[in-house]
């Protein structure tokens, strides 16, 4: 099993929603979701994890190393909704990571409004979605926008 995921840009900051299984088969995947962050936000990326259904140790230890890249980068890895069957632990070498327990919640606290524009992989489920685009929306692997 492995994880689908949607990336969302709203003013100032990102939102990376996960649905799956972060093990050990999908760290490259997620790795490649935090370079899609990377390249096409700013300020902090919150780690949607609702639609998770669960992480390996290995998952967990991608999620600290996104946490380091990110913050090389001067952005900040947060967490909305840890999934049950565990907690991220960082290291010594890890940034602070806020974690909030849910994406509402993460959301408030930066006063973030509105979706500026989105990307998913090809099977993101429909009904993982907490709220509709506003405005664009288009797969990861299209350039083309689609309404």
């Amino acid at each position: 099993m492995t994880i689908e995921w949607r990336y969302t840009t709203r003013q100032d900051l990102g939102v990376l929603s996960l649905a799956g299984y972060l093990g050990a088969e999908a760290t490259d995947r997620f790795t490649g979701a935090i370079g899609w962050a990377l390249a096409r936000g700013t300020g902090p990326v919150i780690l949607d994890l609702t639609g998770l259904l669960g992480w390996s140790v290995g998952g967990q230890i991608a999620v600290a190393q996104a946490a380091r890249r990110l913050g090389e980068s001067g952005r900040r890895l947060e967490l909305a909704a840890i999934p049950a069957d565990g907690s991220l632990v960082p290291d010594a070498t890890c940034p602070p990571v806020p974690v909030h327990c849910d994406l509402a919640t993460a959301l408030a606290s930066h006063e973030a409004r509105g979706t500026v524009k989105q990307w998913t992989t090809d099977d993101w489920p429909t009904g993982q979605s907490p709220e509709p685009p506003t405005l664009i929306s288009d797969r990861h692997h299209r350039p083309e926008a689609r309404s």
